[in-house]
């Protein structure tokens, strides 16, 4: 793969990635030397009209030259992109690569003029937990009349009529007996699946969203683990239903009895439908919110004790939101509040504790939601899970894992997996791709063990892509012992702390030499993304920040590949992970998967 001038929205490219209007930003591009041209500009709007700026040479190297130019920032969002001018040359650098022919500005580079996201999450990495099935205290012993108890031991049935009421009553005393089982994963956050009351095993189906679900041990078990979380370093993200409601709310309840409440302007009703009002994808255990309602704007997210701030105030400490199903909140029919709940939701955020976190589920989905002004990060399932199964694809009749398609995964070669990745990276600003959830799995997915088929070099591959690659790593709970699952509900299943002889421990001592790297090395946390080699079956790219550069190297299966840094000015120095290797050219020979984590300088 030929050097190229690259830029991206990283620290060694932008002197400030959230400037205040009327601040002069410093943009910088990385040009090879043996690439021909004779001017170097820099294509930036300002208030809808495109303005040029040549670029100086100022940092020359033995293979590189920096150039740069000083801009100053008049709008909020701002969207520029780089042209290269010589004879016979006419060429534009934007977010998703070099052209030789014109461009549109929908892949533009993008800066946002607004504070940036939290500086913690950059070095976090989290770990998720669907608190039913994580471990068990033995401390709670209500039942609600909607369960059907299952032996801790056993599989989930899977798909059935009482998939969803399978109770098997992990609770919140549970997690925080087993958090030294977390802390020596090394991971400093955890994302919980909903905690509210429910009618559901999952709780997405929330009847009130004031208090934690009694079942997971209530307020009072959630105050106790906030408390020793926070003793051991570990941020709570909470998970919000902004989308809907369950049935049993009490919303729902008061809407009913009286039509003239505040709670009946919270839903769509129609009487064409049975139940009489409208509910998500039409079931009547999830009725749709309308957030044409001021009042149902004020419960959820702006008034002073709403929903969205509540949580994340100082008395109860959570760090910030998941929103599920975000793409869909705030939409329905003909209309289309979804802008302004987003919006309105972060504000709500920033007002109470600007240092929180706002992630949403399928916000990869439209490019717009991911902007900057609105939801800070995606679930990347588009711009990374997704076109990693493709790529990696030994098990290609698992199906969903939002793969949205109804037939088999397709087998994509590096090229394509690459190609997939830089058209959602291309499309949102910087900031958006590193605030964004990586993740190989989820509770909403097959267990990524089983996609590869039981393979634990080749999960460890994946393992090492997921937390090199920009944004905030989450491991699913149970894939650091290489627990399996074949759809999302098989993948819930419970870890036996009983017995570990199921455990697969050497993954879990891997799992956590990555961690700690993807925690404490700065090109992880602070570098971009330069992409060095992309074959068939392996890739090779670089994280470069300010006070280092790292070199990674994946492979999906057996590889013998030629690694050469010459044209980047670079040798390997030290080795990090993986095979021992110094020099500026270098092989990799492999009989399996394999990867590599290196320093170069």
């Amino acid at each position: 793969m030929k050097n190229q001038p690259h830029h991206d929205g990283s620290e060694l490219y932008v002197s400030n990635i959230a400037p205040e209007i009327g601040e002069k930003v410093t943009f910088k591009v990385r040009v090879p030397n043996d690439y021909i041209f004779e001017k170097a500009m820099l294509r930036l709007y300002y208030d809808g009209e495109p303005r040029i700026f040549e670029m100086k040479a100022s940092k020359p190297g033995a293979s590189e030259t920096w150039y740069q130019v000083n801009v100053e920032i008049l709008n909020l969002q701002n969207y520029y992109r780089f042209a290269f001018i010589g004879k016979g040359k006419y060429e534009w650098l934007n977010a998703k690569g070099l052209f030789d022919h014109d461009v549109h500005s929908n892949n533009d580079f993008q800066l946002v003029a607004i504070a940036d996201n939290p500086e913690w999450i950059k070095s976090s990495v989290f770990y998720q937990i669907f608190p039913d099935r994580f471990a068990r205290s033995g401390k709670v012993t209500i039942v609600p009349d909607w369960a059907h108890q299952r032996d801790w031991d056993l599989l989930p049935r899977g798909r059935g009529k009482y998939t969803s009421q399978e109770l098997y009553g992990g609770d919140l005393y549970g997690v925080s007996e087993h958090l030294d089982h977390i802390t020596d994963l090394g991971v400093n956050g955890i994302y919980f699946t909903p905690m509210f009351p429910a009618r559901s095993n999952h709780r997405y189906d929330a009847s009130s969203f004031d208090v934690i679900d009694p079942i997971l041990g209530g307020d009072e078990a959630f105050q106790s683990l906030i408390k020793t979380a926070k003793k051991k370093g570990i941020r709570i993200l909470g998970d919000l239903t902004s989308n809907h409601c369950g049935a049993g709310h009490n919303w729902l309840a008061k809407a009913k009895r009286d039509k003239k409440s505040k709670e009946h302007t919270y839903f769509y009703w129609d009487k064409s439908i049975k139940w009489g009002y409208v509910g998500w994808y039409g079931l009547e255990s999830l009725p749709k919110l309308n957030f044409s309602s001021k009042a149902l704007r004020k419960a959820m997210y702006e008034g002073k004790n709403s929903i969205v701030k509540k949580w994340i105030s100082p008395k109860y400490g959570m760090a910030g939101w998941r929103i599920d199903v975000g793409n869909m909140t705030g939409r329905q029919g003909s209309e289309n509040h979804h802008t302004e709940v987003m919006q309105g939701i972060r504000n709500a955020m920033t007002e109470v504790n600007p240092q929180t976190w706002l992630v949403a589920e399928n916000a990869d989905f439209e490019a717009s939601d991911l902007n900057g002004l609105g939801w800070q990060g995606a679930m990347n399932y588009q711009g990374f899970m997704r076109p990693f199964w493709n790529w990696i694809n030994r098990n290609p009749e698992i199906t969903g894992g939002f793969q949205g398609l109804p037939f088999a995964m397709p087998k994509i070669n590096g090229e394509q997996l690459v190609a997939s990745m830089k058209e959602f990276n291309a499309s949102i600003p910087w900031r958006s791709l590193t605030a964004s959830m990586m993740l190989l799995d989820s509770h909403d997915t097959a267990r990524f063990r089983t996609v590869v088929m039981g393979d634990r070099k080749a999960h460890i591959a994946a393992m090492t892509m997921m937390l090199t690659y920009p944004g905030v790593p989450s491991i699913f709970a149970g894939d650091e012992i290489g627990l399996e699952g074949s759809w999302g509900e098989d993948a819930r299943r419970t870890i036996n702390w009983r017995d570990k002889s199921g455990w697969d421990l050497e993954f879990f001592s891997q799992v956590t030499e990555l961690v700690k790297l993807r925690r404490t090395q700065d090109a992880l946390i602070n570098g971009g993304l330069r992409w060095v080699a992309v074959e068939d079956d392996y890739l090779v790219f670089l994280r470069e920040s300010k006070k280092q550069s790292i070199l990674i190297f994946v492979s999906r299966g057996a590889v013998k590949a030629r690694v050469d840094l010459s044209s980047y000015g670079y040798n390997v120095t030290k080795t990090l992970y993986g095979p021992v290797i110094q020099g500026e050219v270098f092989n990799v020979d492999s009989a399996h998967s394999t990867q590599g984590v290196w320093i170069v300088e």
